[in-house]
């Protein structure tokens, strides 16, 4: 009996120590977070933009076209500029640092950029001596946080957390994958080509930009002397922006807004097709907007789907047909070819002549391109997404070659 007794004393003893001397378990998570950043508009003025030497891209966002030139956006940072006369080795050139620049548009050598709340004009005559020829103060002013004057961004940072929960204090946290950063006119001004995500684009010598809620025009008859004319009022939504014969096709992720714009200084609107909450970009011809639904990182409660809308009388858009999609980003149209960006997926193309059986009509889907947004060029079809900004021959729509690939260092990354 003692013994049993003791035996018993010395298994207690030991699972005591044994469980004393464990490791407590303690489970954290990761979010990217955008912590707010405060600054003064003046000492953003103060500096001098000085044009500096080719850079590596990092982390690249909107892309466009300009005669043979190719610019990238590199979201807060500033525009890289490419000699793109040779799409299969595009020619690293320059880069112009711009602080709080998201989006771009190029009218007769003119390059319009934004810089936090102001609007900044380049003259691009002479690629090698690029210079500021123009700042209108003070038109993006949703920037603003109106209770101390000053202008609120937000810096991309890691935190680690107890917590699982994704908004706390003042900051926006996401978790990692998810990110905030994230056209041809007639007209006898010279005008570039922006893709399906633009939120800047020109027609008839205005300069038309949205934000989340406001449509701004710019009066640039004069392309060095842009002027400010108006805000107009959206609504809450607003994502992207596409010119089409003198009207201008709004995204939002709620719908589609049309506006006549053939009197350019005073867009009024025609019509808003509706759909579910869903991240919207839109790209049209003469008959049909295409528009692609998906959902994602703020969108969460839309669909997949590639929307054909109606729109011979663009005072009442009317759904054609909605095809089912995996993921759909940005678009491009290039004559009775589609192409669609599927995010991870990769990248479709599509005959269009008849807008009833797309679906049977898809030419090839490239799982390996991983894609956000893309530029049906003069020569190339220009592709941006995980793998960099990469150019295609297209000239075959039914096999897309791969020709080059402008590697970054931090990949965009898509849904």
């Amino acid at each position: 009996m003692k013994n049993r007794i003791k035996f018993l004393f010395i298994v207690l003893f030991g699972s005591s120590l044994l469980f004393s001397c464990m490791d407590e378990v303690k489970t954290t998570y990761s979010f990217r977070t955008m912590m707010p950043v405060y600054l003064e508009m003046k000492d953003v003025r103060a500096k001098e933009i000085s044009i500096a030497p080719a850079q590596e891209i990092e982390n690249p966002g909107k892309i466009y076209i300009y005669k043979d030139f190719l610019l990238i956006n590199e979201p807060s940072k500033g525009i890289h500029i490419y000699d793109n006369k040779n799409p299969a080795n595009p020619i690293n050139l320059s880069f112009i640092p711009i602080e709080g620049n998201v989006d771009l548009a190029i009218n007769s050598d003119i390059l319009y950029a934004d810089n936090y709340v102001d609007l900044l004009a380049f003259d691009l005559s002479n690629i090698q001596k690029i210079r500021l020829v123009k700042r209108v103060e003070d038109v993006f002013n949703h920037l603003y946080q109106h209770s101390t004057g000053k202008i609120i961004t937000f810096k991309d940072t890691i935190l680690t957390s107890d917590s699982p929960q994704w908004l706390y204090n003042d900051m926006w946290t996401v978790r990692p994958g998810m990110s905030f950063l994230t056209n041809m006119s007639k007209a006898s001004q010279s005008y570039g080509t922006g893709g399906s995500m633009a939120r800047f684009t020109l027609m008839d010598g205005h300069l038309f930009a949205v934000d989340e809620s406001t449509l701004r025009v710019f009066d640039v008859l004069n392309p060095a002397e842009p002027k400010f004319l108006k805000p107009i009022e959206l609504g809450w939504g607003i994502e992207t922006i596409f010119p089409f014969d003198q009207k201008l096709f709004i995204g939002s992720n709620r719908g589609m807004h049309i506006y006549d714009a053939s009197t350019p200084s005073a867009p009024t609107r025609l019509a808003v097709y509706e759909h579910v909450l869903s991240c919207d970009p839109v790209v049209v011809n003469e008959e049909y907007a295409f528009v692609t639904l998906r959902s994602g990182n703020f969108c969460n409660n839309g669909v997949n789907e590639l929307h054909v809308i109606d729109i011979k009388d663009p005072s009442q858009p009317k759904l054609m047909k909605a095809y089912p999609m995996l993921n759909p980003h940005g678009l491009g149209l290039a004559e009775n070819y589609l192409y669609v960006a599927e995010g991870k997926h990769g990248l479709k193309s599509f005959k269009i002549n008849d807008v009833l059986t797309i679906d049977k009509n898809q030419l090839e889907f490239i799982q390996s391109m991983k894609s956000s947004d893309l530029i049906p060029g003069p020569k190339s079809l220009i592709v941006i997404g995980t793998d960099g900004v990469c150019q295609y021959d297209y000239s075959n729509p039914a096999r897309l070659k791969k020709i080059s690939c402008i590697q970054v260092s931090n990949p965009i990354e898509v849904s």
